[in-house]
């Protein structure tokens, strides 16, 4: 029997150019991204589709941006196919940002009400540190365990984190700039088979975003959450979670928290996932998820006929 978890990419994963061919093709999607505009009181959907890639990159546009394209193709599968996407899920989750848009599909918030809070969480994390102090780096080659004993070394009374856990031997890690420079030299030195400083803002998933947390703490506790349709796998606990109240208190946590995406697909494998759907842009967690668990049939749905595929299934 088939069981399908569905996921959700995080930032990365943007291209102008993403959601076009959905606006385009299916009236289901053009209805979510001129509610995100509404929602944002911005042209968004025009800068996705048209614009300059450093703008639509920036983090306060890149986040909303790639929510607005998941729940388009969620929007468009449900309208297309004539069916409630919670009723064919076993799990949901989401790569950083991707777990709002996993929440929202799971029934937990609105689009309109999810657009807006990821706009704030782009804003804070960008005012939590100044620009040039914090960076990130992909370590790829290299185990959880030899990578938090090069932050150890690395760090120097800096920050110097485990960002990102993404299986395959790719590690995120993210802080001061100095010392993630200096991880970059310890892994080369080491013999990680590639370095790669990420071409980011802020040092996301890291202490340093303190501040920003603070600030989703406050806008998390005006909002109101219902409980999920189906269980959504947390990115710091790696864990299933179906309390609204204990959702809010995990996405503060995730703001300077690890994603353990590793850890995430592991678990839906364990939990009797069979089939895992990335819906939205980009097919970067369809990568993570065959070298995770190649067991596990993955796949992936962002334009029309990748949607017309997909619903062959169900």
């Amino acid at each position: 029997m088939t069981r399908h978890a569905f996921v959700f990419p995080g930032q990365g994963s943007q291209s102008v150019g993403m959601g076009r061919e959905l606006a385009e093709t299916f009236p289901a999607a053009r209805e979510v991204f001129e509610e995100v505009d509404e929602a944002l009181g911005q042209n968004l959907s025009r800068l996705m589709f048209e614009g300059e890639a450093q703008t639509l990159t920036a983090t306060e546009n890149a986040q909303p941006a790639l929510f607005a394209v998941s729940l388009a193709v969620v929007r468009t599968l449900e309208r297309e196919g004539g069916f409630s996407l919670p009723d064919k899920a076993l799990l949901m989750a989401g790569h950083s940002l991707g777990e709002y848009a996993a929440l929202a599909a799971a029934g937990v918030m609105g689009i309109a009400e999810g657009a807006r809070l990821l706009r704030l969480r782009g804003q804070a994390m960008q005012r939590a540190v100044p620009a040039g102090l914090g960076s990130m780096a992909a370590l790829l080659g290299i185990e959880v365990a030899d990578a938090q004993k090069l932050c150890a070394e690395m760090s120097q009374g800096q920050v110097l984190e485990i960002a990102n856990d993404n299986g395959g031997g790719q590690i995120v890690v993210s802080g001061h700039e100095a010392a993630v420079k200096r991880a970059m030299e310890g892994a080369k030195a080491c013999g990680v088979r590639r370095v790669v400083q990420l071409p980011v803002s802020a040092p996301f998933h890291s202490t340093l975003m303190a501040p920003a947390a603070e600030e989703m703490a406050a806008a998390l506790a005006q909002v109101s959450f219902k409980a999920p349709r189906v269980p959504v796998v947390a990115n710091v606990t790696a864990a299933e979670v179906s309390n609204a109240e204990d959702i809010k208190r995990l996405l503060v946590q995730q703001v300077t928290g690890q994603v353990r995406w590793r850890e995430t697909v592991l678990n839906m494998v364990a939990a009797g996932v069979t089939q895992q759907h990335e819906l939205g842009a980009g097919k970067v967690l369809t990568g993570l998820a065959r070298r995770i668990a190649p067991d596990m049939t993955a796949d992936h749905a962002g334009t029309p006929a990748e949607i017309e595929t997909l619903l062959k299934n169900f």
